[in-house]
């Protein structure tokens, strides 16, 4: 027997029904927030992602030629597209562009709990527009988003690059590889600060003709914890160091400002200057969010301020800002916390109020009920049609299992009476209706009041 390929997944109607319900929420929060939906290709030119990544991402990729030749991938995620559309597409475009976007991914590893070889990621981007309030605008919707889908008990962890990274280069450590080196020297002491690595910094600062002494206050920095209190105490360390600016602390205090008004309060914000997040790409703001119930893989969604459309010949617009959302893993988690706290889950058959009519012809031609489908679909219904001839009592079992929240019944009978049996399957109310489409959606509406 044929099985789907190793890492990924099929979706029963059950299951899809609730992943729509979710694209359909961050989607209208997007919205919400003057963002619009865009999408491009699932398979991309392959020197899209080495550009970005170097070539020893291929072998992560879902990497081929086509029957011309050309080196193509399976796009491993979202933003660099993005771009690449951006460039191609809207680069006279008014700015700032506020864009959001949705799709599978592909990555060939190992796959465990929340990762997959094929999985989903929503994302934006707000490109055009630099600074905290731009800053403050992603980080907003991000938490609104989190908030709206009930997830519990996550926390936001919030940095900036520029802060570690100018106190580093105003100390005299450089940004720029030598000659035969792998990292910056300013990369090697973030590695050393987030490792809690003293000596290996000390050493570095030795080797690069600056006092190691310096290390202490920047281990201090990095080792600050809490809310957007702890930028008091970083502004005296910061001062307290020859030659370092302050404007990428102030920078962050302004977002921090600004998120307050524009999101409600997280379960947990806290402060992190050690969030890096890969210095060769982001530039300004970091942040990620993380989920206790998740474990290890506990990073659920992740983002920042960025460099990537110089690649494109677009480097005014730089930086951008955006983040992305792991779809699959906010789903996880939140099943993991309804186990948790013994609430049941959406399950097959649970009805929607709102939700489907199944129509139930038996004894007589079905073709004396579809003007009526037709008529209830057009007016905003959804109608399920019995199909099987089924008898009755099979029929409304059918009804019941589809999670269906009202029956019309229409036998030889309620022909030559001109009515129809309607009930609502979730309070049990039935009554006889007039056998027309007006009539029937007037007492289901009634019924719902």
């Amino acid at each position: 027997m044929v099985q789907r390929p190793r890492g990924t997944r099929d979706f029963t109607p059950p299951v899809m029904a609730r992943r729509l319900a979710f694209e359909q929420l961050l989607e209208e929060r997007a919205r919400r927030h003057g963002f619009k939906r865009v999408q491009t290709p699932v398979f991309e030119s392959l020197d899209l992602f080495t550009a970005k990544s170097g070539p020893g991402v291929v072998s992560q990729l879902y990497a081929f030629e086509d029957k011309g030749g050309r080196p193509l991938t399976l796009r491993p995620e979202l933003t660099a597209p993005v771009m690449r559309m951006i460039a191609e597409e809207m680069r006279n475009d008014t700015k700032p562009l506020r864009l959001s976007y949705y799709g599978q991914c592909y990555r060939y590893e190992e796959f465990k709990k929340g990762r997959y070889r094929e999985f989903f990621q929503y994302g934006v981007e707000l490109i055009g527009a630099t600074g905290p309030l731009a800053e403050a605008e992603v980080i907003a919707l991000a938490i609104d988003m989190l908030d709206a889908c009930g997830l519990e008990n996550w926390e936001i962890r919030i940095g900036h690059v520029g802060i570690l990274k100018g106190a580093l280069t105003g100390l005299g450590l450089s940004a720029e590889a030598p000659e035969g080196a792998t990292e910056p020297p300013v990369a090697s002491a973030m590695r050393f600060l987030d490792k809690g690595d003293d000596a290996g910094l000390a050493n570095l600062f030795e080797s690069n003709g600056i006092d190691p002494t310096n290390a202490a206050p920047l281990r201090a920095l990095a080792d600050l914890k809490g809310g957007a209190e702890t930028l008091g105490p970083a502004r005296a360390i910061l001062e307290s160091l020859a030659g370092v600016s302050l404007e990428a602390l102030d920078d962050l205090q302004t977002t921090l400002d600004a998120v307050a008004h524009l999101a409600p309060a997280p379960p947990s914000l806290a402060v992190d200057l050690t969030v890096a997040r890969g210095l060769d790409y982001y530039t300004g703001m970091v942040f990620e969010v993380k989920v206790p119930e998740m474990g290890g893989e506990g990073q659920v969604l992740g983002g920042g301020s960025y460099k990537l459309l110089h690649l494109f010949g677009l480097p005014d617009l730089d930086p951008c800002c955006g983040f992305g959302l792991g779809f699959d893993r906010v789903l996880l988690a939140l099943e993991a916390q309804a186990e948790a706290a013994g609430r049941d889950e959406v399950v097959p058959g649970e009805r929607d109020p709102l939700g489907t009519i199944a129509v139930i012809p038996f004894g007589i031609d079905s073709s004396h009920v579809l003007p009526i489908v037709a008529a209830l679909r057009n007016a905003g219904e959804r109608v399920d049609l019995e199909l099987r001839g089924r008898k009755i009592g099979k029929a409304m079992k059918w009804a019941n299992s589809t999670g269906a929240a009202f029956t019309i019944v229409v036998g030889p009978n309620d022909l030559e009476s001109g009515q129809a049996m309607l009930k609502s399957l979730v309070s049990g109310e039935q009554q006889a209706v007039a056998l027309n489409a007006e009539a029937l959606h007037a007492a289901i509406a009634a019924m719902r009041s």
